[in-house]
């Protein structure tokens, strides 16, 4: 997909390929307080060469089109499950699987935990200048222990049922369990006690209708995931090692923006460079 760049008015502008804001660009073993998010420490596991580019650099990649299907069906389910907040009672969904000691939790700060774009969780990491953060969908608890139990939405349209046994299996959803380590390693960081589950509520359209008839069907299914939270620390270490050098890290072989990047690049030099006979 080529993307266009425009402004908030939706004027055609000129694409620069660099941030505009210097809070958003790390300057190697600066002072100030820098904020990393669930979704760029996830981009650092995936290609240190892409992170460093991003972050250090001040790369900024080509913009996606947002999942508007995908966030309907996380509005609606925060609806659903906030009435249920204020009357701290078990949601339906929990009476079906038989979890009916559960609630969503509720908390102050739980619209600024779930605004992912200027909040979301947050914590210091050790002594650093590192802010690390992340925004939740939810956070559900059981009233026998008071532990908190991290929730995240996921929606799909698949043809195969989603099994509780296989979800997570997959290659394509690794990325997942990263995210919900890293939710509850932020909770915990802040003084929460979290259970030892967490748990992915994945709404998967009915592909095999008859037909649309102006509504989408969805099946509902719970995964449970015991969540890892010991690993983190190491990784942020090094990630903050790898902020504070001055040299370009190596990319991933498996990544196809590194691979896209360096095949374009020598197509341009080869057919933009002036020829023997130019000179």
């Amino acid at each position: 997909m080529i993307n266009l760049k425009r402004n908030s008015k939706l004027e055609l502008v000129e694409a620069k390929g660099i941030r505009s804001r210097a809070s958003s660009i790390y300057k190697p073993n600066q002072l100030e307080d820098f904020k990393i998010s669930r979704g760029k420490f996830n981009d650092f596991l995936t290609c240190q060469r892409c992170f460093y580019l991003d972050r250090v650099k001040g790369f900024q990649s080509p913009g996606m089109p947002g999942w508007s299907l995908n966030e309907t069906t996380d509005i609606l389910l925060k609806k659903e499950f906030d009435i249920s907040r204020e009357e701290q009672t078990p949601h339906r969904i929990f009476i079906e699987n038989k979890l009916d000691h559960l609630v969503p939790f509720k908390h102050p700060e739980m619209d600024n935990w779930r605004n992912s774009l200027s909040k979301g969780l947050m914590s210091r990491f050790k002594e650093t200048n590192i802010i690390l953060s992340g925004g939740i969908d939810d956070i559900w608890q059981d009233t026998k222990t008071k532990d908190l139990i991290v929730v995240d939405y996921k929606s799909q349209a698949s043809n195969y049922e989603v099994r509780t046994n296989y979800y997570l299996a997959s290659p394509y959803h690794q990325s997942y369990k990263i995210q919900m380590d890293f939710y509850n390693y932020l909770l915990t960081a802040m003084g929460f006690q979290v259970g030892a589950l967490s748990y992915f509520l994945v709404v998967n359209a009915d592909r095999g209708a008859e037909g649309f008839h102006g509504k989408l069907d969805f099946s509902e299914t719970l995964v449970p995931y015991s969540h890892n939270i010991n690993w983190i620390t190491s990784k942020v270490d090094e990630m903050i090692e790898l902020i504070n050098q001055k040299t370009v890290p190596e990319s991933n072989p498996s990544c196809e923006n590194c691979a896209y990047s360096k095949h374009r690049a020598k197509i341009c030099l080869l057919y933009t460079s002036p020829s023997p006979r130019d000179s």
